[in-house]
């Protein structure tokens, strides 16, 4: 059950190389090291600028497939993704092989890449 109310909405978003900021429409802004979330720091300032905000409470940045929730970023939460699942990531978006790109062909290279 949260206890965060649900009005606290974000509404704007921006991204440095050292850190992520939210401004919520309370008046609260919301800022934390980029560190926190490893696939924003290993974004081009263009994937990093193209997000958008699901029912005001969740940024996602479809370009990096990461999703981070208002509540979450008030409660000091970091990214909870493995350092496996984020070295997977990255060799996939190194290679080309994510967002528009992504073809079940390239995935299956990619990941017999992985394995040699």
């Amino acid at each position: 059950m949260s206890t965060f109310p649900e009005e606290t909405e974000a509404k704007s978003v921006k991204v440095t190389d050292e850190a992520l900021t939210v401004d919520l429409d309370d008046g609260r802004t919301i800022s934390v090291p980029l560190e926190w979330y490893p696939r924003l720091c290993h974004a081009t300032q263009s994937e990093r600028n193209n997000w958008d905000v699901t029912v005001g409470i969740h940024i996602h940045w479809p370009d990096l497939d990461e999703d981070i929730s208002v509540e979450g970023l008030l409660k000091g939460h970091r990214s909870s993704e493995s350092e496996q699942s984020f070295k997977r990531w990255l060799a996939a978006k190194n290679s080309g092989c994510t967002g528009e790109n992504l073809s079940i062909d390239k995935l299956r290279e990619h990941r017999s890449g992985l394995h040699e």
